[in-house]
């Protein structure tokens, strides 16, 4: 089911950031108290191999992302000493060493379930044990969410495990998002910052068109 145009889960999850302070975040609270934009993404695991290229990435953007009012969150469903555990970890032996920004840590798998990225492929109710068996990892796919500063989710996207994102998309659709809020105009196929956008009219479309 897509969550873009709805409200984020508000909902607290246990984090830890790089200090090893144990933190309880709510993702649509801190949007909307602080007035920020949030990014929010998911990975599978923590020491896996696809992940800590990511977690880099962001690391590296993070300025970027700040320049735009946006604080960027990690998430996955390994527990907060595992998270700092490999927080604490060198780059070049496959740890996230040098990452600053909070990391959620959903072992009840609240936040997750609700969101609908976790990888189940069934379950089934077992008669005798009285209990629910679960095939497939369960844990996250590559989901990642843009939250607006009213809390609003206008961007989501899932990636399958083996699929790592481009980071500098996310920068785009923060600088398109942020263009139509402030300039009231739409942003065409591959908008970049500093391009022409248009109005969501005929008018606008046929000029857009005709210059382009």
């Amino acid at each position: 089911m897509a969550l873009v145009g709805k409200k984020f889960p508000n909902i607290a999850v246990d984090a830890i950031d790089h200090m090893g302070d144990y933190l309880s975040i709510n993702v649509f609270e801190k949007a909307v108290n602080e007035k920020k934009k949030v990014l929010l993404f998911w990975y599978p695991k923590d020491f896996t191999f696809v992940c800590p290229t990511e977690l880099h990435a962001f690391q590296a953007a993070l300025g970027e992302f700040e320049k735009r009012n946006t604080v960027v969150i990690g998430a996955s469903c390994d527990t907060n000493e595992v998270h700092f555990a490999w927080l604490n970890t060198a780059k070049d032996n496959g740890g996230i060493e040098g990452v600053t920004y909070p990391i959620l840590a959903d072992t009840n798998r609240n936040l997750s379930n609700i969101l609908g990225i976790l990888d189940i492929e069934s379950s089934e109710y077992n008669d005798e044990t009285n209990t629910v068996i679960l095939t497939g990892s369960n844990v996250t796919f590559r989901a990642t969410y843009l939250v607006d500063e009213d809390g609003k989710i206008f961007h989501e996207s899932v990636n399958d495990m083996p699929l790592g994102r481009n980071v500098n998309e996310y920068l785009r659709l923060i600088d398109a998002y942020t263009h139509v809020q402030t300039k009231g105009e739409v942003c065409p196929a591959n908008w970049e910052e500093g391009k022409e956008a248009m109005t969501a009219d005929r008018d606008g479309v046929a000029s857009y068109l005709s210059q382009n």
